[in-house]
C-alpha cells in the first residue's frame, strides 16, 4: 500500500528470444517447474536485506508452493504454510472482487454518486458540478488523497526513515471510521474525477463503506462470507485474534536490523489490513484464472490510460506485453512486508509472491523473481510447442 505505483513496462526487461515466444500448448510438461521455483526462492533472498521469501504458484491446474530462507535473521525458523502474511494493497483486489459482485448482484453501479451511500451532505466531492461515481473509486481517478488523515501522507513521503512504522501507529492509534468520513468532508477534488490516475487508498477504503451500506455487514464479515462462498477462502482476516496473531509474520521495513510493528488498523482495512497464508493466497490464484463472471466483471478495464496500461476493479491491466501477453497484477506494501500477484491468461499463470521486507529495492528484486519464472513458462511452452 504505501510504495508509490509505478508503470511496470517501464521497468520489465526480457530477453530477445524470449519475446519471440509466443507459441502456447494446451499441454506443457510441468515437472521441473517445482525446481525452477525452488531456484528462484533462493535467488531471491540473496539479493540484500531479504530474510526469507514464500512463493504460490498456479499453472495450468497445479498448485505449487515453497517457502525459503529464515523469518528472523540469524535464527533457523523459515515460513510455513501456516504462516499469516500482511498482503498490504493486494487488499484491494479483494475489495475490488466484492464490488464486482455487488454490481452484478445490482446493489451498486458504476455510475452511481457515492454521496448516495453517505449520510451528511458531501458538496466537496465533485468537480464542477462532476460528481465522484464508484468507477472513480475502483479505477484511483477520483481525485481522493492516497490516505486519510492527511498526516499519513507527510508521514509515508519519506517512507525508508526508521521512524515511519512508530510515526504510522501514531497517527492511525484512535483513527476509526467516524473519523475518516469527518475528514472526507475537508477533501478538496482539485480536478474532473475519471481523468487523472491517483493512487487512492482512501478511495478503498470509502468503497468498503459503501459496501457495507448496500449489505449492512461490517466489511470484514462481509468480505469473508464472499471469499468463502466463491473460492473456497477460509482463512483471510483483517483483525486476528490471540492464536492468529502468533501466526503473524515478523518482518522488517527498511533497513532497520530489528523486526518491526505490524501496519496499524486502518477505518475498515480494505485498502491494506488484509491477512492470509500462502495456501489462501493461491486459492485466490485459482479462483481468478478460473475467470467466472464476478472475476472477469472484475478485470473489466473501467479507465484505458494508454495502449498499454488499464485499470479495472483495483487491478493494473498491461497489455502489449510480448512475452506475458494480456496481464493483470497488484503490487502489496506495508512496512514490513511486500508482495506482488501476477495472473497471466496467456499461460493459464498464476503467480504469488511475498517477503517479510519492506524497502526500496524489494518490489524490483521481486519482480526480477517473477519474470524469470514467466521466462523459463515461456520457454518451456515454446519447446513444447514446436516438438
Amino acid at each position: 500500500m504505501v510504495v508509490r505505483h509505478r508503470l511496470w513496462l517501464s521497468c520489465l526487461v526480457v530477453s530477445a528470444a524470449l519475446l519471440a515466444a509466443g507459441c502456447t500448448a494446451e499441454k506443457a510438461p510441468t515437472k521441473d517447474l517445482a525446481t525452477d521455483i525452488d531456484e528462484v526462492a533462493a535467488t531471491l533472498i540473496e539479493q540484500p536485506l531479504l530474510h526469507s521469501t514464500s512463493i504460490g504458484v498456479v499453472y495450468r491446474g497445479q498448485a505449487f508452493i515453497r517457502h525459503r530462507g529464515d523469518m528472523e535473521a540469524g535464527k533457523p525458523g523459515p515460513p510455513t504454510d501456516a504462516t499469516l502474511y500482511e498482503i498490504g494493497s493486494l487488499s484491494k483486489t479483494l475489495a475490488g472482487t466484492l464490488m464486482a459482485n455487488a454490481v452484478l448482484e445490482h446493489k451498486v453501479g458504476l455510475d452511481d454518486d457515492v454521496r448516495m451511500y453517505l449520510q451528511g451532505d458531501y458538496p466537496n466531492l465533485q468537480y464542477k458540478g462532476e460528481p465522484l461515481r464508484v468507477r472513480n473509486l475502483l479505477s484511483h481517478t477520483s481525485g481522493l488523497p492516497n490516505m486519510l488523515p492527511a498526516r499519513a501522507n507527510t508521514v509515508l513521503a519519506d517512507f525508508t526513515d526508521h521512524r515511519t512504522p512508530g510515526q504510522l501507529n501514531a497517527v492511525y492509534a484512535r483513527y476509526g471510521q467516524a473519523d475518516f468520513l469527518r475528514d472526507l468532508h475537508t477533501v478538496e477534488i482539485a480536478g474532473m474525477p475519471g481523468k487523472e490516475y491517483a493512487y487512492s487508498s482512501a478511495g478503498t477504503e470509502l468503497v468498503a463503506h459503501i459496501l457495507e451500506v448496500v449489505y449492512k455487514r461490517d466489511y470484514e464479515t462481509l468480505l469473508r462470507n464472499v471469499l468463502d462462498d466463491s473460492a473456497g477462502m477460509t482463512g483471510v482476516r483483517i483483525r486476528l485474534d490471540g492464536a492468529e496473531a502468533a501466526r503473524l509474520a515478523v518482518g522488517y521495513h527498511s533497513d532497520n536490523p530489528m523486526p518491526t510493528t505490524p501496519m496499524p488498523q486502518l477505518p475498515w482495512g480494505a485498502s491494506g489490513n488484509v491477512k492470509a497464508t500462502v495456501p489462501e493466497m493461491v486459492k485466490y490464484l485459482k479462483f481468478q484464472l478460473a475467470a467466472g463472471p464476478v472475476v472477469a466483471e472484475s478485470h473489466r478495464a473501467l479507465v484505458k490510460f494508454d495502449p498499454e496500461f488499464s485499470v479495472g476493479y483495483f487491478w493494473n491491466i498491461v497489455s502489449g506485453d510480448a512475452l506475458k501477453g494480456v496481464y493483470y497484477a497488484h503490487h502489496g506494501g506495508v512496512p514490513r512486508s511486500q508482495c506482488y500477484i501476477y495472473i497471466v491468461p496467456k499461460y493459464d499463470l498464476g503467480i504469488f509472491v511475498i517477503t517479510n521486507q519492506s524497502g526500496d529495492d524489494t518490489a524490483h528484486a521481486m519482480e526480477a523473481a517473477i519474470d524469470t519464472l514467466v521466462e523459463r513458462i515461456a520457454a518451456r511452452e515454446k519447446a513444447a510447442g514446436s516438438a
